[in-house]
């Protein structure tokens, strides 16, 4: 059985050995942490609240202020003025390179720093949770974790959702932000090929 190190001395070096670019890596992150914002705030403006269809009284002669509408923002339950509406984007758009390239240096960081942990396969044949909690005591994973899978795999999907802070990921799918949210990755050889194939050039 090949062992973490044994691994590690062959893994290609444009993926796995690329120099710290901290500004890229922010750059990238904080895009895909703009792609994931779902605007839920919302206000309505004068033309969304109930009411306002009479004026609410004649515009002359009653000493008061002139007034059209009971859905002016200046009156209690009217509009709102330039408030949240769930109609903003905040998508923040990045060349494919640029996101590929961020991808490397994450886990560049992650190989450099020994928070990558590989394993001959998940050998997780049923949906058990405490099966998955001995796997990780046993490999010495204590903080959070990203599991990265070559393809779906029910079993460990469903052993490890009510685990806190482990997360799972198919290897197609790996991304920066992914990465950088949890302290270990641990990965198998089958994963490991998934992700050279997707990535390596």
């Amino acid at each position: 059985m090949a062992t973490n190190e044994d691994i590690k001395t062959s893994l290609p070096k444009e993926i796995f050995d690329v120099p710290m670019n901290a500004d890229l890596l922010h750059q990238v992150v904080v895009s895909q942490m703009a792609n994931r914002r779902v605007a839920i705030a919302h206000t309505k403006d004068r033309s969304e609240v109930r009411g306002g269809g009479i004026k609410p009284w004649k515009q002359k002669g009653t000493g008061r202020a002139r007034h059209g509408s009971r859905r002016s923002p200046i009156w209690i339950g009217g509009g709102v003025t330039h408030g949240p509406t769930n109609e903003r984007v905040f998508k923040k758009g990045l060349p494919k390179n640029i996101k590929r390239k961020a991808l490397f240096v994450a886990l560049s960081e992650k190989s450099r720093s020994d928070l990558i942990i590989f394993v001959d396969s998940f050998n997780v044949k049923e949906i058990k949770t405490k099966k998955v909690i001995e796997m990780l005591n046993n490999l010495g994973i204590k903080e959070s974790c990203l599991i990265i899978l070559p393809k779906i795999d029910s079993n460990i999907i469903l052993s490890t959702r009510n685990i806190p802070k482990v997360k799972t990921i198919q290897a197609k799918d790996i991304n920066c932000l992914d990465i950088v949210s949890s302290k270990y990755l641990l990965i198998d050889k089958e994963g490991l090929e998934v992700i050279k194939e997707t990535f390596k050039k």
